[in-house]
């Protein structure tokens, strides 16, 4: 893969039918690259939408905006790195605490936490910058896997009262809420292959269906609008929102890339793991593009993006890591943020489902966490560790709240902050 800026992307045409690898630098003809695709838009493509609804985003922007970002970070690693760039759920609750979202509908006060996503994505781009000129030794120091899987497990810790109290306005809406969670959980046990990769997205379309038998069909609750979808017009530009920038919420937002950067180099790793290629040389390159293009996509009204754990799901079954397929996707996504309809159709989704479905991702995200510490078997018989990981849950969960004048740093920046000082001021004393 060296020489030149791009690779060379040398078409391998009977590889599909052998089996074989497909590596970041080769491609399949045009018809399975659309194919493939099509596929990685289908897997980013729940996780997508849901985070922007949890935060009272335009899910249409957002779409519009992970293909954007997708394409420029293809720009930034020189098209080496095979990763798509989506809406991240590292900054829900910050995002909540700093516009105080109700959960339900657009976030009227988004431009203040667009501020706060910029100023992550310049943090995010210039630790990119500092990785390129002296390697990644340092991130892996400052934060070893005891802190990075517990700071993962605090953000789904910090996000369970929201979830819970979004949907405890009503009976009907709680008993929809566990309805949803079991409609996840039954595609996620029951079935297999792509259908069990979408669990969340084909748990909610099951809720969504349930909801509206129950609601439209038989008058058990609010029922769903869909005028709003038939006035909408089949093409359209993105309703576009200029950023605000605010101290405190620039600098409670901001920590967020210290999240991002542990997703991206996982990302890596994971991905150099399985094609066998070395890509650490392009890790200061893809900090920079993923900030870049977090930068961009809060400068109109857009999600902070990170690269998605679900694209590297289907490159880890399809065994295909060209890049090429990165762009195909890209523009695909592009294309639905041109379809007002398709966005007023995700607007539809009932606040009862969207709980319910809030419920199982905020809950994965603090698995995540401990998935983490699993992996890279933490050893927590060290008291160093332990009191790490102990701490950082407890300020996170409990949402501990640190005030500096007129500014407030919120529970999961608190945690954040704590388990790097923690890990650092506790080093050098092995285990007793």
């Amino acid at each position: 893969m060296a020489g030149s800026y791009f690779p060379a992307w040398r078409e391998q045409a009977g590889s599909l039918q052998q089996g074989r690898v497909i590596a970041p630098d080769e491609r399949l003809p045009w018809p399975p690259m659309l194919a493939m695709g099509v596929q990685h838009v289908v897997a980013m493509f729940g996780s997508t939408v849901l985070a922007p609804l949890l935060m009272g985003f335009d899910p249409n922007l957002a779409i519009f905006m992970s293909g954007i970002g997708t394409l420029l970070f293809f720009l930034v690693v020189g098209g080496r790195v095979p990763s798509y760039l989506g809406s991240s759920f590292a900054f829900i609750g910050l995002v909540i605490a700093v516009t105080g979202y109700g959960g339900s509908g657009l976030n009227g006060n988004i431009a203040v936490a667009l501020g706060g996503i910029i100023a992550c994505g310049v943090l995010y781009a210039l630790i990119g910058l500092v990785v390129m000129a002296a390697g990644t030794g340092w991130i892996e120091r400052l934060m070893p896997p005891v802190v990075t899987g517990a700071v993962v497990a605090v953000i789904g810790l910090n996000l369970a009262p929201i979830a819970v109290k979004g949907v405890s306005a009503n009976g009907f809406d709680g008993w929809m809420a566990l309805a949803t969670v079991l409609c996840v959980g039954g595609v996620a046990v029951f079935t297999r292959g792509m259908l069990q990769r979408l669990l969340i997205l084909v748990g909610l379309l099951l809720a969504y269906a349930v909801y509206a038998v129950l609601t439209n069909g038989m008058g058990l609750g609010k029922p769903i609008d869909f005028a709003p979808v038939a006035q909408a017009a089949w093409f359209g530009l993105p309703s576009f929102t200029a950023p605000v920038f605010k101290l405190d919420a620039m600098v409670l937002i901001a920590p967020v890339a210290v999240i991002l950067v542990a997703e991206n180099l996982g990302h890596i790793k994971a991905v150099s793991a399985m094609t066998g290629y070395n890509l650490d040389r392009y890790v200061g390159r893809a900090f920079v593009g993923d900030g870049l293009a977090t930068m961009l996509s809060g400068s109109v009204g857009g999600t902070g993006l990170t690269t998605y754990a679900e694209n590297i799901g289907v490159m880890a079954v399809t065994r295909i890591y060209s890049t090429l397929v990165f762009v195909i996707a890209a523009l695909i996504a592009i294309l639905l943020g041109f379809s007002p309809k398709f966005g007023a159709v995700i607007l539809t989704i009932p606040a009862a489902v969207l709980g319910g479905v809030s419920i199982v991702v905020f809950g994965l995200i603090a698995i995540a966490g401990a998935r983490i510490w699993v992996e890279n078997r933490v050893d927590f018989s060290d008291n160093r560790n332990l009191i790490v990981a102990a701490v950082t849950l407890v300020l996170g969960a409990g949402d501990f709240t640190l005030h500096f004048g007129g500014f407030a740093l919120g529970g999961i920046g608190t945690a954040t902050f704590g388990a790097i000082l923690l890990n650092a001021l506790l080093a050098g004393r092995g285990k007793d």
